[in-house]
């Protein structure tokens, strides 16, 4: 697995090896060693996946403290613009995103730390997405940011957004638990 930094502080893209045969593809997602290897601290405590039809935009989600979330993003089929916000005082990258295509065709996976928003916008339907998170979800700590407040250019103009999400708060109005290396206590 090819680890590479996307340009946040402690965002990474995963790039798995993919193996090809008669029979279609065969892709290691995980592999404990490796991340071990590259100074990525994660253990899974729950996995889920979302269908999404073109156009929808799911986002900007994360979990407070004390039940902040690592998370490995990936698209399992379909098409997704994925953003993340650094929202962790004490970080060089703090208060800015990045923006990056995750897709089938390259298999990359996305390793998310704690303290990041995380949203995406599916561009083709029936785009599949899977989610491995650090801790289980917590309802009372779930939460997010309003995905038209912090300065990114969706490239859609007619997006599909769940009223929940249209009720976040703006970024401006959030202020900010969240410092580097937030503990999970």
């Amino acid at each position: 697995m090819e680890i590479i930094p996307a340009g946040l502080d402690g965002l990474k893209i995963l790039r798995p090896k993919v193996f090809t045969d008669l029979r279609g593809i065969f892709v290691k997602t995980f592999h404990q060693p490796s991340f071990q290897a590259a100074g990525l601290d994660f253990a899974s405590a729950e996995e889920f996946f979302s269908i999404s039809h073109k156009g929808v935009l799911r986002g900007m989600h994360f979990q407070l403290p004390p039940h902040c979330q690592t998370r490995l993003v990936t698209c399992l089929a379909g098409k997704i613009l994925d953003v993340v916000l650094d929202l962790r005082h004490g970080s060089p990258s703090f208060g800015r995103f990045w923006s990056g295509q995750l897709d089938t065709n390259t298999r990359d996976i996305l390793f998310i730390p704690e303290g990041f928003a995380h949203g995406f916008l599916a561009l083709e339907n029936n785009t599949l997405v899977s989610y491995v998170a650090s801790r289980p979800h917590s309802p009372e700590h779930d939460f997010g940011l309003h995905w038209n407040s912090f300065g990114f250019n969706w490239p859609v103009k007619n997006l599909i957004i769940s009223e929940r999400d249209q009720k976040f708060p703006a970024l401006s109005d959030f202020a900010s638990p969240f410092r580097v290396g937030c503990a999970n206590s």
